[in-house]
């Protein structure tokens, strides 16, 4: 038994193993145009607004069902006595009626039978049915509004993360151009050192700064891992592997597009429809405390199996008293206006906030839209400027190498001049996504990812 609880010890051990080791599952190369489709159509959060949506959707549908006539039936088979007695029973649920003149005291039980139809219809209710539907009609504009905002995080967060695979990509790219000009670099000194034609502490920092390029490349490619990660997160396929086409987004970007007004930002449609549906609530509680004016109309039919006067005794299953009422009834809901009075109060400050939290949301689109521009400008100046640092930083190790085998120049200075042309070309690869990034953030301060997306598609 002992054997055989650490064979499956092992066993399990080994299948938690496999299970580590397994890699993620590959996917077809994406575009940042369909990625951001991707995160569209299987987001979580986005299907459960479009649900959400939908339910707000179907809201007015129901609302009008109010606009329709009320028709009950009932139909009922009893075993009863039929005492009866003179005076007021006021209105409760608890003592069954009885209907019909007072007989002598008995204790016999009867059967009786009862049916009927109930028409009631609202006739005139003063704007009550249409002011409910006008609720409806402003939460299924609020549920509309914030799917589109949903919708505009969504996408957004995954042409970022999109971005980001690109910009880990390159710095996994110049951080192993790194590794592979210092490899040579240590190769060379060793040789040197070894020939005695330069001292061991050549060899000693040569190595050392292999050893961190190494340390660098490995924490770029964890870089790469975990954008790759947030990637396949952001479209609804976590686990997968995500792999990217940069297509024009290694390109020069042409001027962006026109700013957009704050009011048409998404972020402010909510914003104003929660104003909508607080305004529609309060014209409701305006039109809450008039009367009603409804048409009733009723048939019925009644049978009893006890003894009076004027009726057959016969078998009680059959109906044998008819009766018919049509009319006017005229409700005035004389204690609605106070109970109303402090309700209207309530959506009146409600309104105050609503107005104020879309001043907040217009405040806040604009300076995002402020600090996009801010941030495109900047990033394109030190695109264009990362041309000159990159050549000035590859002349720099050029000339300190030569300088080294000439020996006029200690390792130390082309160590030095190593890592500034290995940060410069990270720098330069990152650069022209950081315009794109700029970009991008221009876009989802306007409200809306096309122009964005129509530049990164245009050949």
């Amino acid at each position: 038994m002992k054997s055989g609880f650490i064979w499956l010890m092992l066993s399990v051990a080994s299948v938690q193993a496999s299970a580590q080791e397994q890699p993620p599952r590959s996917s077809p190369p994406l575009t940042i145009e369909q990625a951001v489709q991707l995160a569209r159509d299987n987001y979580p959060a986005l299907q459960e607004q479009r649900a959400r949506a939908a339910a707000a959707a179907e809201g007015p549908a129901v609302a009008h069902t109010a606009y329709l006539p009320r028709l009950d039936a009932v139909w009922q088979e009893n075993l009863a006595t039929h005492n009866n007695v003179f005076g007021l029973l006021l209105p409760q649920a608890i003592i069954p009626s009885v209907s019909g003149p007072v007989l002598p005291r008995s204790s016999d039980s009867v059967w009786g039978s009862a049916a009927g139809l109930l028409l009631s219809w609202d006739v005139v209710d003063f704007g009550v049915r249409k002011a409910n539907v006008d609720v409806a009609k402003a939460q299924q504009t609020a549920a509309t509004a914030n799917l589109t905002l949903s919708e505009l995080d969504a996408t957004a967060a995954a042409a970022d993360a999109f971005l980001t695979v690109l910009a880990a990509d390159a710095g996994q790219r110049a951080a192993q151009a790194n590794v592979d000009r210092l490899q040579v670099l240590a190769d060379a000194v060793r040789i040197l050192v070894a020939n005695q034609l330069r001292p061991g502490a050549d060899q000693s920092r040569a190595e050392a700064e292999l050893a961190v390029a190494r340390n660098q490349l490995i924490q770029s490619q964890q870089a790469v891992d975990l954008a790759h990660i947030t990637l396949a997160a952001s479209v609804g396929r976590p686990g997968d592997r995500i792999a990217v086409v940069a297509g024009r987004l290694t390109d020069a970007v042409p001027s962006p597009p026109p700013p957009a007004t704050p009011e048409a930002h998404p972020a402010a449609r909510v914003a104003a429809a929660s104003i909508g549906v607080v305004q529609a609530r309060e014209r409701a509680l305006g039109h809450a405390a008039l009367p009603h004016i409804s048409f009733q109309s009723a048939a019925s039919a009644r049978g009893s199996g006890a003894t009076v006067a004027g009726i057959e005794d016969t078998n009680t299953q059959w109906l044998r008293v008819p009766n018919w009422a049509v009319g006017l009834s005229v409700s005035f809901p004389l204690m609605e206006g106070i109970a109303v009075r402090p309700r209207r109060r309530v959506e009146a400050q409600n309104e105050v906030a609503a107005r104020a939290a879309y001043d907040q949301t217009i405040l806040t689109v604009t300076a995002a839209q402020a600090r996009a521009a801010t941030l495109y400008r900047a990033a394109t100046a030190i695109a264009q400027n990362m041309t000159t640092v990159l050549g000035a930083a590859r002349e720099t190790q050029e000339r300190a190498r030569a300088r080294y085998n000439a020996g006029l120049a200690p390792v130390t200075e082309v160590a030095d001049a190593e890592r500034l042309l290995a940060q410069a070309e990270s720098d330069a690869a990152v650069a022209q996504l950081g315009v794109w990034r700029a970009l991008l953030a221009q876009a989802q301060a306007a409200g809306d990812l096309t122009p964005f997306l129509d530049l990164a598609r245009r050949p």
